[in-house]
């Protein structure tokens, strides 16, 4: 009886906690990113499909993935700047609604510099939709709800990636690849008609509408572009386990497919099980947002330190540990802290600006990762990445201080 008590009041409340409080609208939004990230299952298994489909080189396909990265960074702006202008609710309906049918067609063009531009505009539509998630999330969100209302649209997005990826293996097992592109495109009106249903301005309900007569620019926020630098540090550190770390487990520690597969997963089922009790906790400490990024920014730096010091096999599950804790408390905070200064402006602007960092942090920072593997090896990429993690710190620090100056200011 007393070991059931001490599950329930210091396990299953806390945990439950975490997720009261949020707006019927918000779990509509996670629904709905939750539907669209579990559909787009293209994605993953991109690359393979233009080598043995369309017969790309390696070279060829590197290209396409640059015009990936190049819609995805054009979108997310003009997403942005449409969301200022008509609002969020019509740029997710467009880009959701357009995106699925380009999903459909993207399989029917053939030809290299055909692909390349299919692909562009495709990214450059899907991406819209990210800008506009994030002004409506802060809509529908009460402000000292927002950093876990972050959180749960990351637990979708979560969730989404890793269902997508295994729904979309078996699609094409059983089908083929066009079936693939079919389901994808599906499920993005599917959630386009949900969202249409669910969050049309009638019926949906906003709790924390900014009316500023006075927009600033997020192109001249200085502190804003000093925490814009700093996301692309981490970014580019971040995103290294994504390509190069899975390289360094199958190289160098000899890893199977199953076991690099499972190492990534506990990524997922981490962030799963701990983020909202986590982030609820951070929450009620002394913390400010800026030092939650900053904790998260060191721990992800000591995961490559570890990568370092050691050979033991071990210590790949404890970098994956202490990666996944920073990542938990990066991102939340990150984005939370986005869309507190995007009250001083234009909101689309600022949140385009924040989701471009990570998107400049995929563009570059994959390829460089490779780049270095391939010249220097695995032990000096990591001190190489060790040490933007560091620079992203010294960035963070530079705000704090910025904001405190900021602060008396005014």
């Amino acid at each position: 009886m007393v070991v059931n008590n001490f599950v329930f009041n210091k396990i299953i409340k806390p945990y439950y906690g975490a997720f009261t409080g949020l707006s019927k609208e918000v779990w509509w939004l996670a629904l709905i990113t939750l539907i669209n990230r579990a559909g787009t299952m293209v994605i993953p298994f991109l690359s393979l499909y233009l080598t043995q489909n369309e017969g790309f080189s390696l070279s060829q396909v590197g290209w396409i993935m640059t015009a990936f990265g190049l819609g995805s960074l054009l979108g997310t702006w003009v997403g942005g700047k449409l969301t200022d202008a008509i609002g969020y609710y019509k740029v997710m309906a467009f880009s959701l609604s357009v995106a699925g049918v380009m999903f459909v067609t993207i399989q029917f063009l053939h030809g290299f510099y055909l692909i390349c531009a299919g692909i562009f505009i495709l990214m450059a539509v899907a991406d819209m939709f990210r800008p506009a998630v994030f002004v409506a999330l802060s809509a529908y969100s009460k402000p000292q709800n927002k950093t876990r209302s972050v959180t749960l649209i990351r637990l979708a997005i979560n969730l989404g990636f890793s269902m997508g990826p295994a729904i979309g293996g078996l699609i094409i097992t059983g089908l083929s690849y066009g079936a693939l592109f079919w389901v994808d495109g599906t499920t993005c009106i599917l959630a386009s008609i949900l969202l249409l249903w669910v969050l049309n301005p009638k019926k949906a309900k906003t709790l924390d509408e900014v009316k500023n007569t006075h927009p600033k620019s997020a192109y001249t926020d200085i502190p804003y572009w000093i925490f814009f630098v700093g996301l692309v540090l981490f970014g580019f550190t971040f995103v290294q386990y994504f390509s190069t770390v899975p390289l360094f487990y199958k190289e160098i520690h000899h890893l199977s497919e199953s076991q690099i597969g499972l190492l990534m997963a506990l990524n997922g089922f981490l962030i799963f099980a701990f983020e909202m009790p986590l982030i609820k906790y951070f929450e009620t400490r002394s913390f400010s947002m800026i030092e939650n990024i900053v904790i998260g920014a060191v721990l992800t730096c000591l995961s490559f330190v570890f990568l370092i010091v050691s050979s033991w096999v071990g210590i790949l599950i404890i970098g994956m540990i202490l990666m996944t804790f920073g990542e938990m408390l990066a991102f939340p905070f990150s984005n939370a802290f986005a869309l507190k200064r995007a009250k001083r402006g234009n909101q689309g602007e600022y949140m385009a600006l924040y989701s471009i960092a990570f998107s400049v942090s995929h563009i570059f920072g994959h390829n460089t990762g490779m780049q270095l593997v391939d010249r220097f090896g695995f032990d000096n990429t990591w001190y190489f990445t060790a040490g933007m993690a560091a620079l992203s710190i010294l960035f963070l620090f530079i705000l704090k201080k910025r904001l405190r100056s900021e602060a008396l200011e005014t």
